[in-house]
């Protein structure tokens, strides 16, 4: 294992930039009490009040296009900003600023935040249960299996899904931290570090990974695949915005049109292929229809049990590898939320 001294200067150059933009300080939040009195527990409101309003994460306005498309019903509140940001990073500097109410992530962004003294919690829980994630070389690579990253440098964001994938595979083929170097990025950096030869390996997304493949697949960047998948894609929320009756709510009725429009989406391929891929993202057709044959058929579970039981797999993981320390990720769930997607799809999207 690296030594304590090596694990936080990884640690204070991933974390600079975060601390930089939202002031982070060790005396102002040293813990996730820090930031907050404590998550509310009053039974939601059964209505939204009138003139509630949410700032909510849509990345590539795919939120957006999702509910047109599907000719969901209007929001029962004003949604003020749709606001267009992915990365978990970004999204726990935009929560710091109370400029987003609402994000989209997945597993490894809340454990991130409690990490960095930053309280919120998670309200709605999608389960994937096939790879979202491939592992892309720089071209001209030799390498061919998850075996062969000893001694490479890898792409490596702590606080994204991609991170976690990384280092599940890592444990899966048998390698420690020692028998690779982790070069510390963020998942929009991947692509640029793999072209310049910055890395050997990165992690791509299955949407990413066709554009780039073409690209440089004649010069000889490859894809390996592994059946590790990021289990969790979820909607989480600030305790001071889960605090505010008003907020909570419009929250709760949020919850099952962001469900809805998954299924919609799993459901209607080749349109979503068309509206999204094509016109909005320059993809080809075949290009598009390579992703969609990839997408997770989305399932919604009544109970949160597995996910919270992966949550602190991931949690135990990191904090092995000396990123985190260990913690009980039951904290980071707002049970009030549990089932609210599962009732509002089909008995056949519910785990």
């Amino acid at each position: 294992m690296p030594s304590s001294l090596d694990r936080r200067l990884f640690l204070t150059s991933l974390l600079g930039a975060a601390a930089g933009v939202a002031g982070l300080s060790g005396c102002a939040e040293s813990s996730a009490a820090a930031t907050s009195k404590g998550a509310a527990t009053a039974p939601l409101a059964a209505k939204v009040p009138a003139g509630t309003s949410l700032k909510i994460a849509s990345y590539l306005n795919v939120q957006q296009l999702q509910f047109k498309l599907a000719k969901l019903p209007d929001l029962p509140f004003t949604v003020s900003s749709w606001v267009n940001i992915g990365a978990g990073p970004d999204v726990i500097n935009a929560f710091r600023a109370k400029s987003l109410d609402l994000a989209n992530n997945a597993g490894i962004p809340p454990i991130q935040a409690h990490y960095q003294g930053y309280d919120a919690k998670i309200v709605a829980i999608d389960i994937t249960r096939k790879p979202n994630y491939l592992f892309a070389t720089k071209p001209g690579s030799d390498i061919r299996t998850v075996e062969d990253f000893k001694g490479k440098k890898l792409a490596f964001s702590q606080g994204q899904a991609q991170g976690v994938v990384l280092l599940r595979a890592l444990k899966k083929a048998g390698l420690s931290y020692d028998d690779v170097t982790l070069v510390p990025l963020t998942s929009n950096q991947f692509l640029t570090a793999l072209q310049s030869g910055q890395v050997d390996i990165a992690p791509l997304a299955n949407s990413q990974a066709p554009a780039y493949l073409q690209q440089y697949g004649s010069k000889g960047a490859r894809s390996i695949t592994t059946d590790v998948v990021d289990l969790l894609n979820l909607l989480w929320a600030p305790v001071s915005v889960l605090n505010d009756r008003a907020k909570a709510a419009a929250i709760a009725a949020y919850i099952p049109q962001w469900a809805q429009g998954q299924v919609w989406q799993y459901e209607n391929p080749d349109l979503w292929n068309e509206e999204f891929y094509v016109k909005t993202q320059n993809l080809t057709s075949a290009q598009a229809k390579a992703i969609s044959d990839l997408a997770n058929k989305p399932l919604f579970p009544p109970s949160w049990d597995e996910a919270i039981a992966w949550e602190q797999e991931t949690a135990d993981l990191l904090a092995e590898g000396g990123f985190v320390k260990k913690f009980d990720v039951a904290s980071l769930f707002d049970h009030r939320f549990e089932g609210i997607a599962a009732k509002s799809v089909p008995a056949e999207y519910r785990s």
